[in-house]
């Protein structure tokens, strides 16, 4: 079962890889999750979980990506080097 993320907390940065803090979204039962890029990116690995976002009435799979420097961070499948799907995302509540 794929999560659909919802919102993202990001930070004043622009390398790709440092942009995103966050993701988040809302549970079945209504109550929020919150995970930090690094949680979220071990849980894709390890295929405990996977994440997507709708983006003009189209599913788009949230993937791990390398930047050119090495370092790893999210995106969608549909993004260039920066995760402009995710980055149009409102804030999630702190």
């Amino acid at each position: 079962m794929s999560n659909e993320v919802k919102c993202i907390n990001k930070s004043d940065r622009y390398d790709p890889h440092e942009r995103i803090l966050r993701i988040g979204g809302v549970n079945p039962d209504g109550g929020r999750w919150s995970l930090g890029q690094a949680e979220a990116i071990a849980g894709i690995e390890s295929g405990k979980w996977s994440f997507h976002v709708h983006r003009g009435g189209n599913t788009v799979r949230v993937i791990v990506a390398i930047s050119r420097y090495g370092n790893k961070y999210l995106k969608t499948e549909a993004d260039g080097e920066q995760p402009d799907n995710l980055l149009s995302l409102p804030e999630c509540p702190r």
